[in-house]
């Protein structure tokens, strides 16, 4: 007679619950690769037409013609503020999802210690910038439209702070889970960004969108941006506790879904947004 624990033991180590535990891996490794490109590819974009000009010769020299509300002379904290919310996005964009990846985590503990400081520093601070210029500088297209960004933004204080707590308690599984969630909430503008572009892309245009960002399509999204991701996070959580190969193929199945769509928001997000600002500003 094997006893229970053995029989879990054989379970586990079939070649077909590892193959169903690769899977998962491969899933997730996938959307981080097609996740890095992006945030580089973001990163580029905002060195390119913010910090590079900005450095070269003033915010005179930086076009915010494309902003809601750009620069203003005279509004000394309204300008600090956009600049502290602008320019750090592209710090959080190259070290952010090399933040998650495991191989960096058990491989280099201490940069991923002080890269994970900066990280959520900087995304508290543009989570505080970014409400500061919603509705206290009124940088918003309609208040509706707003709300769900804005709710993100509160967000990713409550969890970047829980985050930030649970590893300095040592609490590494916690840490672990609420990291990844501030990972996604501090990206949620970026990964709206994504989601429009996938949705014009397959709609060949506006469905449901228009030009105040608070439309049926514009409104799901600006809370399905963080939404979305998190459940897919608790997902992957949940099917790296099962033992079933089932329940760990459908939730790959479904990372995968994501991928695709995580691709297809960064080759629009890429080629309708970000490239032709960038080619403009090296033209120029």
């Amino acid at each position: 007679m094997h006893s229970q624990t053995e029989l879990q033991k054989t379970y586990v180590e079939t070649p077909i619950n590892i193959k169903a535990e690769s899977a998962l891996k491969l899933s997730v490794s996938s959307w981080l690769v097609v996740a890095l490109i992006g945030q580089w590819l973001f990163a580029l974009y905002i060195l390119t037409t913010f910090a590079f000009p900005l450095v070269g010769g003033g915010v005179g020299n930086v076009d915010f013609s494309h902003m809601i509300t750009g620069y203003i002379e005279g509004d000394n904290s309204g300008n600090f503020a956009m600049l502290a919310h602008i320019i750090p996005a592209a710090l959080l964009s190259m070290g952010g999802v090399i933040q998650i990846m495991p191989y960096v985590r058990k491989n280099y503990p201490a940069f991923h210690r002080w890269n994970g400081r900066l990280f959520l520093t900087l995304g508290l601070i543009g989570a505080v910038t970014g409400l500061y210029l919603t509705w206290g500088r009124g940088s918003r297209l309609s208040d509706i439209g707003a709300y769900g960004i804005s709710l993100n933004g509160v967000l990713i204080l409550v969890v970047s702070l829980l985050a930030w707590r649970y590893a300095m308690l040592k609490k590494f599984d916690l840490h672990k889970r609420f990291a990844v969630h501030a990972f996604i909430l501090i990206n949620g503008v970026w990964t709206f960004r994504l989601y429009l572009m996938s949705w014009f892309m397959i709609n060949q245009g506006a469905n449901g969108n228009n030009s105040t960002l608070d439309g049926p399509a514009d409104l799901f999204f600006s809370y399905a941006c963080y939404a979305l991701p998190m459940l897919v996070a608790e997902l992957y959580f949940w099917a790296k506790r099962q033992k079933s190969k089932v329940k760990k193929a459908a939730v790959s199945g479904v990372l995968w879904v994501g991928t695709l769509v995580t691709t297809l928001g960064v080759f629009g997000a890429f080629t309708l947004m970000w490239l032709p600002r960038i080619t403009q500003v090296i033209g120029s």
